[in-house]
């Protein structure tokens, strides 16, 4: 049975990319799919000087990894009209440890966006340059204005609004690291005032102050408050 790879190219834990990603490859019928999180390779930023230290285990492992499927799914996240800057460096250490990154096997190349362009900018680049990095073949799908019509499909595929309600979710279960056990807008604001030291703090003073851990609360908090903003 074939195997398919599939990854958002992106590290935030609210990738909507990846979640395009995973959901794609799964359509795919009398297949084994694998869905890997690149937070999970990180690594020092690319450069020569960091190559002469040594490549990273973990991006050696991932590149020996990939040569045990048959295809590729790969959403990619859109940062300034490129690529996402985790993913790019990412890219860089596996086109040196292995040229043939996609190891002359097809990619289905995919890119989401919450604006009307669907990631259209980074999706060009890429299609461009995997042929070269080894993908037998690239076929291409931008998917725009990724909220509204995920919205759509939870309607579509539910009986009562409250259903998709739910849903949405399920599937948007945001990853707050430290703050998980929140749940409320009202225990985000108990875990506030337990730290006095915040208080009068503007956002910039939040994200700043990684000393008292305000900078780890406020991304927690901003990134439920995303979702929450586009869905609920």
């Amino acid at each position: 049975m074939k195997k398919i790879l599939a990854f958002g190219g992106s590290t935030s834990s609210t990738s909507i990319n990846k979640q395009l990603a995973s959901y794609t490859a799964n359509l795919v019928t009398n297949t084994i799919v694998e869905v890997i999180d690149l937070t999970e390779y990180l690594a020092p930023v690319y450069s020569t000087d960091e190559e002469k230290k040594g490549f990273p285990e973990k991006l050696l492992n991932l590149s020996q990894y990939m040569k045990k499927f048959d295809g590729y799914v790969v959403s990619l996240a859109e940062h300034n009209g490129s690529y996402a800057a985790a993913f790019k460096s990412i890219l860089d250490w596996l086109s040196r440890i292995n040229r043939e990154i996609f190891n002359n096997h097809p990619v289905l190349l995919l890119a989401t966006s919450p604006g009307g362009r669907g990631g259209a900018s980074v999706l060009e680049t890429a299609s461009n340059y995997f042929p070269h990095a080894g993908a037998s073949d690239v076929i291409t799908f931008s998917l725009s204005n990724f909220y509204d019509n995920f919205v759509r499909w939870t309607r579509n595929v539910c009986e009562s609004k409250e259903d998709a309600k739910l849903l949405r979710k399920e599937v948007f279960k945001s990853d707050h690291g430290i703050y998980s056990f929140v749940n409320t807008i009202e225990d985000w604001i108990l875990e506030f005032n337990e730290h006095p030291e915040w208080e009068g703090y503007s956002t910039n003073d939040m994200n700043d102050d990684s000393e008292s851990g305000a900078s780890k609360f406020y991304n927690s908090f901003s990134k439920m408050e995303r979702i929450y903003d586009c869905f609920f």
